[in-house]
């Protein structure tokens, strides 16, 4: 019975061990990092391409979320910790670059029936007014969605995570993730829709910006 006590011990002790080693680890490695969004750097940001992510999300018959993703795409970032309302995010998406682990039926996607990416080969986002705060660390922005040839407004809900400089990169970095939702019909992409085919698109992203050389 103590025998199995102090193994118990030594391994809830070692795992407290490791986990304080850990995060002392993560500290020196990036020992500026600031959750306090007005003590992050402002200025220009571009997109660190390795680490970005977006997702697309549909109703699929109401059996299950269908997921896709892009794979080729670009931002910038005009952040300004003191004035957030002033920032701007502006995407654009080459829509060839659309992944659904499926390449036939992505092919099918990309053709006139559906993306049209031969005729309309880029979408894009970019913010044009601040709607609210929700908290500390999180924004809501209004901007202009186009998609098909097509540009509709559409809110962007960004939280911000932190920012501090990336050993790996040697860059300042700021990283936020963001969400968004939006009827695919409102731009001309309503194909079975009246078939149980979800109309409403939820966006989901994650991404980090390094800052721009002066």
């Amino acid at each position: 019975m103590f025998t199995r006590f102090f193994s118990n011990t030594r391994r809830l002790l070692l795992v407290l061990v490791c986990s304080a080693f850990l995060v002392s680890c993560d500290r020196l490695l990036t020992p500026d990092f600031n959750t306090d969004i007005t003590e992050l750097r402002g200025g220009a940001y571009t997109l660190d391409p390795d680490h970005a992510t977006l997702l697309w999300k549909i109703n699929h018959l109401g059996f299950s979320t269908f997921i896709g993703r892009f794979n080729d795409f670009d931002a910038t970032l005009e952040f300004d910790p003191e004035n957030i309302e002033a920032s701007v995010v502006e995407v654009v998406i080459n829509t060839a670059g659309l992944d659904i682990n499926n390449e036939k039926f992505a092919e099918e996607l990309r053709g006139d029936a559906w993306f049209n990416v031969e005729q309309f080969p880029q979408a894009g986002f970019k913010t044009t007014s601040f709607v609210e705060s929700i908290d500390e660390d999180t924004f809501v922005f209004q901007g202009d969605l186009t998609l098909l040839g097509v540009t509709s407004p559409m809110n962007l809900e960004i939280n911000f995570h932190g920012g501090g400089r990336n050993f790996l990169t040697r860059s300042y970095t700021l990283g936020f993730s963001a969400s968004g939702e939006f009827l695919r019909s409102d731009y001309g992409l309503d194909r079975f829709t009246s078939f149980g085919v979800g109309d409403n698109i939820e966006l989901e992203i994650h991404v980090e910006f390094m800052a721009a050389p002066e």
